[in-house]
């Protein structure tokens, strides 16, 4: 199977409205920006963001909002795009909330093939309202189902002809996971090397999960917050 592509433009041409999406990264950490970008360009519309969080209102996620192309954003967190709080707001934009280890544990269970999660995070909260609750051992635990991607697109820092992939710290964050879960995944990668040149012992994605792969170009790897200590 021929897995590298071209570039980001020819690696999602084939992604069409009301499509499902897992979006790897934390924060602006680990992104795929050169996919982001290319699907901003193809103006594709209607679709659901599985994400950490929604980027900022200039960059990652953020200008697929800015271009109205997001319809559903599922994230844990999503303080730092002020796009975002206005389309929510207005009522453009339908958002699910979930606790991180749960968005987290839902993409795991994707990639393993489980259908459901019994979870105690949101027992007894909004989180749960309409859901199944369950006793196991006297403690109640929260029925979350798998998500259904149509595709997972993730950022690695070194990945091969095969598709294994190696994360780089704290960019390793949503991706592996998300890798796994969707029906096809995309990876960018900032060096693509032949097969075989990658040490296994340190391979984060096995390539039997990725079905597309290329390397990308120009990374910002922008800082969300920048703080800086003051000197004493």
């Amino acid at each position: 199977m021929k897995k590298v592509v071209l570039d980001a433009d020819e690696a999602v041409k084939d992604i069409p409205d009301n499509a499902v999406l897992m979006l790897g990264g934390f924060g602006l950490c680990g992104i795929p920006e050169n996919c982001i970008a290319a699907l901003v360009r193809k103006g594709v519309s209607d679709l659901t963001c599985i994400s950490n969080n929604a980027g900022v209102d200039d960059f990652g996620i953020g200008l697929m909002l800015k271009q109205k192309q997001v319809k559903k954003m599922i994230s844990s967190y999503v303080g730092e795009n002020a796009e975002f709080e206005r389309q929510l707001l207005s009522g453009e934009l339908e958002v699910e909330l979930i606790p991180q280890g749960t968005l987290a544990t839902r993409c795991m269970a994707a990639g393993y093939g489980m259908p459901a999660i019994f979870t105690p995070a949101g027992v007894g909260t909004e989180v749960a309202v309409g859901k199944e609750v369950r006793n196991f051992n006297g403690k109640e635990y929260l029925l979350e189902y798998a998500f259904e991607a149509d595709f997972a697109i993730v950022k690695a820092w070194k990945g091969d002809t095969d598709g294994n992939l190696i994360y780089m710290e704290t960019a390793r964050n949503f991706n592996p996971l998300m890798a796994m879960g969707g029906r096809v995944t995309i990876a960018e990668v900032e060096e693509l090397v032949s097969a075989g040149e990658l040490d296994p012992n340190n391979i984060h994605t096995p390539g039997i999960y990725v079905h597309r792969i290329f390397q990308g170009k120009d990374y910002e790897k922008r800082i969300e917050q920048k703080t800086i200590r003051k000197r004493n």
